[in-house]
């Protein structure tokens, strides 16, 4: 790998580790507002938004521009986006803004890397960032809790300016501090960046040409027998692991009496699972056995039902952790057979546009749901056994139809045989 790569790694890894330390900065002020708990999934609702409203034009403006750029452009979005929580806009508002910045961002990290390096280093390459981005997940949730803390929030605030009066006053200030200063760092590493020199075809401007272009590629990817069941499986997937966050730090708080900064390191727990079972996976299971692991999915649904049970914190790891493994292994081989079909298909910028696309709609309307259900005063158990029931369920669901398609594919197969 040459150092152009590692100065993207190091730019996606302090980006990705502020985006997620501000979400828990986010939800602590929040709960300093007295706002209500359905504002909560709110927050991510926010957050993803415009990937769903953008999907079909970041690609456009990714490859209209030099992809460091881009990243340089939308880390100062997510900047502003910080800013304006000191300016007393409401935390909603302000992370939608820095959610814009995440939905530019998306398409230019993986787009310089097909620029960058030649194909047979791709596999390795996109391991990297994914291996990067879960360690910026489990370190960015573990800092954001700690942020908050007491301790964490006396020992930033004790820091003075001679001189000038900084203006903050308040734990979630200084938490957003430190939060700006990863992004600040990720933008520096940004300017670093090779111009990669690659030019395409000048992007197409009519946004009604984008969309109806977007709905094709969208429609090719559903309609193709492997790509619709490995689309529908990582969608799931993220709709259900962005609610699933949500869910642990309530349940902490509910069932084990946690505060919340130590809610926020269960959180952590589960994504150090996916990553052992994502590292499991990527070492065990090849391409063409993709979809045996199916089965897994419905599995962890069924044992995320067993979270109402469990009061103990000594209990409550191992079954974290369990959750996380099952959900890491099932999600890499379905999230490279997809890449896989979208080479196939179309172009890969076309294809992550798509998966980005659906995961996030996945999000937005599971979180919408559990934001329904929280301001209904549904009980958090009962929360718990219907996610997990849905979980399992949609799971089941694919499997049958996968196994529908591999039927209606061996009797084409008989057919053309017996023609023969």
């Amino acid at each position: 790998m040459n150092r152009g790569f590692y100065t993207i790694m190091a730019a996606q890894f302090f980006s990705s580790l502020a985006d997620n330390a501000l979400f828990f900065v986010a939800i602590s002020l929040l709960t300093a507002m007295n706002a209500p708990p359905s504002l909560t999934p709110l927050l991510k609702l926010s957050f993803v938004l415009f990937y769903v409203l953008l999907a079909a034009f970041v690609g456009a403006f990714a490859d209209a521009l030099p992809k460091g750029k881009v990243m340089f452009i939308a880390n100062l979005i997510k900047i502003f986006g910080c800013i304006l929580i000191f300016f007393l806009v409401h935390p909603l508002l302000a992370y939608a803004v820095v959610g814009f910045g995440a939905a530019v961002y998306s398409p230019a990290k993986y787009g310089i890397l097909t620029e960058l390096l030649p194909p047979e280093k791709l596999v390795a390459a996109n391991g990297w960032i994914e291996g990067l981005t879960v360690t910026s997940i489990i370190l960015g949730t573990v800092m954001g809790g700690s942020l908050v803390a007491a301790r964490s929030s006396t020992f930033l605030l004790g820091f003075d300016v001679p001189l000038i009066d900084t203006g903050i006053d308040t734990p979630t200030e200084a938490a957003l501090c430190v939060v700006m200063g990863l992004y600040l760092l990720a933008t520096v590493f940004n300017l670093y960046i090779p111009d990669t020199g690659a030019k395409y075809a000048p992007p197409e401007r009519n946004p009604i040409k984008l969309i109806a272009d977007f709905a094709e590629c969208s429609a090719t990817l559903w309609k193709d027998k492997l790509g619709q069941i490995s689309l529908a499986v990582t969608t799931l997937f993220w709709g259900a692991g962005a609610t699933l966050q949500l869910i642990v730090l309530k349940w902490a708080e509910k069932s084990l009496n946690l505060p919340y900064e130590k809610a926020t390191t269960l959180v952590g727990v589960v994504a150090v699972g996916i990553a052992l079972g994502a590292a499991a996976s990527a070492r065990i299971i090849p391409l063409k056995k993709s979809l045996t692991v199916i089965p897994l999915g419905i599995a962890m649904g069924v044992i995320v039902m067993i979270m109402p049970l469990v009061t103990s914190v000594n209990l409550a790891y191992p079954l974290l952790i369990l959750i996380g493994i099952l959900s890491g292994f099932f999600v890499v081989p379905m999230n490279a057979l997809l890449q896989h079909r979208g080479h196939v298909l179309m172009s890969a910028g076309h294809s992550i546009a798509v998966q980005n696309f659906n995961e996030n709609l996945s999000i937005l309307t599971m979180l919408a749901m559990y934001a329904i259900m929280i301001s209904m005063n549904l009980d958090l158990n009962v929360i718990i056994v219907l996610f997990g029931l849905s979980v399992a369920g949609t799971m089941w669901a694919i499997k049958r139809r996968h196994a529908a398609n591999q039927a209606v594919h061996d009797s084409l197969a008989l057919i053309g045989e017996h023609k023969h």
